[in-house]
């Protein structure tokens, strides 16, 4: 089955070189765009397999960092696979940190570590969550 990836706040440049390796990752696959804030809903309105975030999402988003948007994003659809496409080693952190499955960056496109990494996000069942801390409320904690 095609799968469906959505390239959210890229500029055309960018979006073009996004389309050629996803459709190298994932041959046939349905490529949608938003560029603005209805788009983005209009897209994840529908059987969405993987959104690659710019870092910079602009005008006419609710959010403008992309960062924010996959933390937005996680909180209302916990198993959508996300990616931040970046450069920028602590964009990428937070991305992760907010629920992102791990990124790339712009400089890296078509390199084999890209390919490896949109399969491997597209093969993936369902999104791992962060973990939640097994320790106990403070007001429940024990001092020893």
């Amino acid at each position: 089955m095609s799968k469906t990836i959505a390239l959210v706040g890229h500029c055309g440049p960018d979006s073009s070189y996004l389309r050629m390796v996803v459709n190298k990752a994932a041959p046939g696959a349905r490529i949608l765009m938003a560029d603005d804030q209805s788009e983005l809903n209009d897209v994840l309105g529908q059987d969405v397999d993987l959104v690659l975030f710019n870092r910079e999402l602009g005008y006419g988003f609710q959010d403008k960092l992309g960062v924010d948007a996959i933390k937005r994003l996680r909180a209302l659809k916990p198993d959508l696979r996300m990616m931040l496409v970046s450069n920028y080693a602590d964009a990428q952190a937070q991305a992760v940190a907010n629920g992102a499955l791990p990124g790339f960056g712009k400089r890296e496109i078509g390199s084999p570590r890209v390919l490896e990494t949109l399969k491997a996000a597209l093969e993936t069942p369902t999104v791992n969550q962060p973990k939640a801390t097994t320790q106990p409320p403070a007001s429940q904690q024990v001092n020893t």
